[in-house]
């Protein structure tokens, strides 16, 4: 186990020397039973959120409790969760805890996320209906997690119904939908997706539509979580739109194009974007939902790394 630290130590020294900023990792006085601890390096300027299960190869774990602490221990302060819906009621509550006691942030997870169907833009009953179940189950959820946000995507579009009608539909339907989020303190994060790489067919692709819709729904419970990676692929402009909609920004995704990868693998400049945000004041999450270019250890190593540089600003 010494051998693998010194080794795990010596990578990421390099690693570092490559970004110039990386942390340096140290082991902790007291490690705790059953799990690779290191020493806190300097918080990151601001809440980049890897996914919970980022680094398992580097913290020799699949125990979301484990995961979590390793993020915490390089320096993250917040995680996201797209599956959180899909844990155990135990792994939601432990997961719970456990940001709690390290004081850290927990990101949009995924409430609704169907890329097949028309959902948002229809005034269909039983479809309306599917949308008032999961606001209930969403809320249960964010109880027991204490998360604040949740994310949707409105669907495809209606190939048969005029694109106003649609927004006008997808309106009403966000409008009965914060109605049961707004008692319980929850916010609903629309998601513009790009539709030439990834998402063919959906109704929201940018960020100018989704700020027109949150402001002609008028809730603090829907927001729009800007996804860097689809938004560069869509209309770029990132900054721009990004000052444009502040307002209405709740959260934002990252991920470097083409290839969806860690920031420094690609064309976006991510240590100009973080500046912006941090000068702007922003204290939400940024999830890194993201893959990453390297593969195995080495790849999580890259990660930590490429962030500890754009984070240099």
């Amino acid at each position: 186990m010494a051998e693998n630290r010194r080794n795990f130590i010596r990578k990421m020294t390099v690693a570092g020397a490559a970004a110039l900023t990386a942390p340096t990792i140290l082991k902790a006085a007291n490690p705790s039973p059953g799990r690779k601890l290191f020493q806190d390096p300097e918080p990151f300027k601001l809440k980049y959120a890897p996914s919970i299960g980022m680094f398992r190869n580097l913290a020799e774990s699949e125990d979301p409790i484990d995961l979590i602490r390793f993020c915490h221990d390089q320096g993250f302060r917040a995680v996201f969760d797209n599956g959180l819906m899909n844990r155990s009621l135990e792994d939601q509550e432990r997961i719970a805890n456990e940001l709690a006691l390290l004081g850290m942030d927990l990101g949009p997870f995924v409430l609704y996320a169907d890329f097949g169907t028309t959902s948002f833009v229809t005034r269909e009953p039983e479809k309306k209906q599917m949308l008032v179940d999961l606001m209930h189950k969403g809320v249960e959820t964010a109880k027991l997690t204490n998360a604040k946000m949740a994310l949707v995507v409105l669907g495809r579009y209606d190939e048969s119904l005029h694109w106003d009608y649609q927004t006008a539909n997808a309106i009403d339907n966000l409008r009965m939908c914060a109605e049961i989020l707004e008692p319980a303190g929850l916010i609903m994060v629309l998601e513009p997706l790009n539709t030439l790489t990834d998402h063919p067919g959906l109704f929201l692709t940018r960020i100018p539509q989704a700020y027109a819709i949150c402001r002609a729904v008028n809730s603090p419970s829907v927001k729009i979580v800007n996804d860097l990676y689809h938004q560069q692929i869509t209309e770029g402009n990132l900054l721009p739109n990004i000052e444009a909609a502040y307002d209405e920004i709740a959260a934002f995704h990252l991920g470097d194009n083409p290839g969806r990868n860690e920031p420094t693998s690609g064309e976006i400049n991510y240590k100009n974007i973080f500046k912006y945000l941090y000068n702007k004041g922003y204290n939400g999450t940024l999830c890194m939902e993201h893959g990453k270019s390297l593969p195995g250890k080495e790849g999580e190593e890259r990660v930590i790394a490429a962030y500890r540089e754009m984070d240099s600003f």
